[in-house]
């Protein structure tokens, strides 16, 4: 990681909220947000629309090594583009929250994924949303953050999103998976906000990132 760039890394499951807090930590900072679930999600749908087998790995390595998909600043965030295109609503469709797992655990599909994120880099500070980033994409950052919530209250947020798909389970998997599972870095500053708000616990992580900053005098 160069010297001069900052990263916020910031882990969890589903509905922990690291979406919402990320961008406010991102805004308020002025950093770029990465939402690098989206970049799995936005493989996965490229697999379907184009009929490839996503239980096959060796056709969704092939498809990954040559599919048109770059980096792009859009609105703040980085966002993985596909020729051009950002399939902002359709990666958010139940179909793809119960398929990206059959894609995410391929080990050729992470390497290529972690390379492409630590390619963020050259758009400036981030504050990067995932499961693995405090422990596989950026293990050198010194801002690690893992939030997590209750499973009722996950369970709670995702119906009030209006999706139906199996939270637990997926978080299940992502957990017990070989490559890069999902858990928090050794270093990591934990955050339950099953009682709280957004704006708290994303104020409580920039409290904490700007004491940890100076500290360190970065």
């Amino acid at each position: 990681m160069s010297k001069n760039a900052i990263v916020i890394a910031l882990d969890g499951p589903s509905a922990s909220g690291k979406g919402t807090c990320g961008r406010y930590l991102a805004r308020k900072l002025g950093f770029r947000f990465v939402d690098t679930g989206a970049m799995y999600r936005t493989l996965t749908w490229h697999c379907l629309r184009t009929g490839v087998d996503i239980t096959d790995p060796a056709r969704v390595l092939a498809t990954i090594r040559n599919w048109g998909a770059e980096l792009k600043v859009e609105e703040g965030d980085v966002r993985l583009l596909v020729e051009g295109y950002h399939p902002a609503a359709e990666i958010r469709s139940d179909e793809i929250s119960n398929t990206v797992a059959k894609v995410s655990p391929i080990a050729g599909v992470r390497v290529w994924m972690v390379r492409t994120q630590r390619e963020c880099l050259a758009f400036g500070d981030l504050v990067m949303d995932g499961r693995d980033i405090g422990t596989h994409v950026f293990p050198e950052t010194p801002f690690k953050f893992f939030l997590t919530a209750s499973d009722e209250v996950r369970a709670r947020r995702r119906k009030a999103e209006g999706s139906k798909d199996n939270t637990a389970e997926r978080d299940r998997r992502d957990a017990s998976r070989t490559v890069a599972p999902l858990e928090p870095a050794r270093d990591a500053v934990l955050v339950d906000n099953s009682h709280e708000s957004p704006t708290v616990t994303a104020e409580f992580m920039l409290a904490h990132f700007q004491s940890r900053r100076q500290v360190l005098g970065l």
